[in-house]
C-alpha cells in the first residue's frame, strides 16, 4: 500500500474541513492547501518507504522514528506539553497526534492528568506503524488511523519531528508541503497546536532531513493561521517549536 491510496480522503476534506468551519483559515487559503497535500503524495513515497523499512529492522523504537535515542525523544514531548493550558490538568480533552509513528507520545501521556477522560487520536500515513501502534497499545482512549490529513476536529493538534525527513525532495516543494499540511491540520484544531522541525543553524546536518528557517514559519503561522504564535529554539536539541492558538 502506498500514498496513492489516500485521494478520496484528501479530496473529501474539502467539503468536511473548508466546507464553512470557521477556525480563522481562509476558505480560499485550506482548498490551496488541500491542493497542494494532493500533488505530495508522490513526494511522500521514498519517506514512507524508509520509515516502514527502519521500523522493520527496530520495532516500537525511537530509531524507527530516526530519532537519537529515548532521551532526545522525551525531551520533544516535555517541550511540546507545555501547549496545554493550565486548567487541562483536569483532562477531559481531544487530541490528535498527526505522525504518530507507533504511538510513543500516547505512552508518554497516558499516565498524566490531561489524559484523564480524555481522547487520542495517532494519525499516519504508514500503514506498518499503525499495525504496530494498534498492538502495542489497547487503551479505550486511543485509537490509530491511516491518513495523510486530519479527518476530525480535536482541542489539540501536535506535530513532532513528522516534517523531519524529506529524502530527496526539492526543498521548496517540501516548505509548501509542511505549510499545507499546517494549514489543513488548523482547520481541524480547536484550541491550539504545536509542532517542531529541524532548525536550518543546527551544528550538524544529515543528509535526507528537511532543516527549515523558524523566521519563515514563524511568519507563515501568523500572517495565515494565528496572531496568537509562540516560537521557541529547543537548543540543545537541533529543533525549533512553534506553538499556535485560538
Amino acid at each position: 500500500m502506498d500514498c496513492a491510496d489516500f485521494p478520496h480522503a484528501i479530496v473529501n476534506a474539502v467539503a468536511s474541513a473548508a466546507a464553512l468551519r470557521h477556525t480563522g483559515v481562509m476558505v480560499e487559503t485550506l482548498a490551496q492547501a488541500i491542493e497542494t497535500l494532493e500533488r505530495s503524495r508522490s513526494m511522500l513515497e521514498p519517506v514512507l518507504a524508509t520509515f516502514d523499512a527502519r521500523l522493520a529492522q527496530f520495532g516500537a523504537d525511537p530509531r524507527s522514528a530516526f530519532w537519537r535515542d529515548g532521551d532526545w525523544q522525551r525531551r520533544r514531548y516535555d517541550i511540546l506539553s507545555r501547549l496545554f493550558a493550565p486548567g487541562d490538568g483536569q483532562g477531559g480533552i481531544s487530541i490528535t497526534d498527526f505522525g504518530c509513528g507507533y504511538g510513543a507520545f500516547f505512552e508518554y501521556l497516558k499516565d498524566r492528568p490531561v489524559m484523564t477522560a480524555s481522547r487520542y487520536t495517532g494519525i499516519d500515513m504508514s500503514a506498518a506503524m499503525i499495525e504496530q501502534a494498534e498492538a502495542n497499545i489497547h487503551d479505550p482512549r486511543a485509537k490509530f488511523q491511516r491518513h495523510l490529513i486530519a479527518t476530525e476536529a480535536a482541542d489539540y493538534t501536535f506535530v513532532c519531528g513528522t516534517y523531519n525527513m524529506s529524502m530527496d525532495a526539492d526543498r521548496a516543494e517540501w516548505g509548501d508541503y509542511v505549510k499545507a499540511s499546517l494549514a489543513q491540520l488548523w482547520s481541524q484544531t480547536n484550541t491550539a497546536l504545536g509542532f517542531n522541525m529541524l532548525r536550518s543553524d543546527a551544528p550538524e546536518k544529515y543528509q535526507s532531513l528537511y532543516y527549515a528557517d523558524g523566521e519563515e514559519f514563524l511568519d507563515f503561522c501568523r500572517t495565515t493561521l494565528s496572531a496568537n504564535v509562540e516560537f521557541s529554539n529547543d537548543s540543545p536539541l537541533p529543533d525549533w517549536t512553534i506553538f499556535i492558538r485560538r
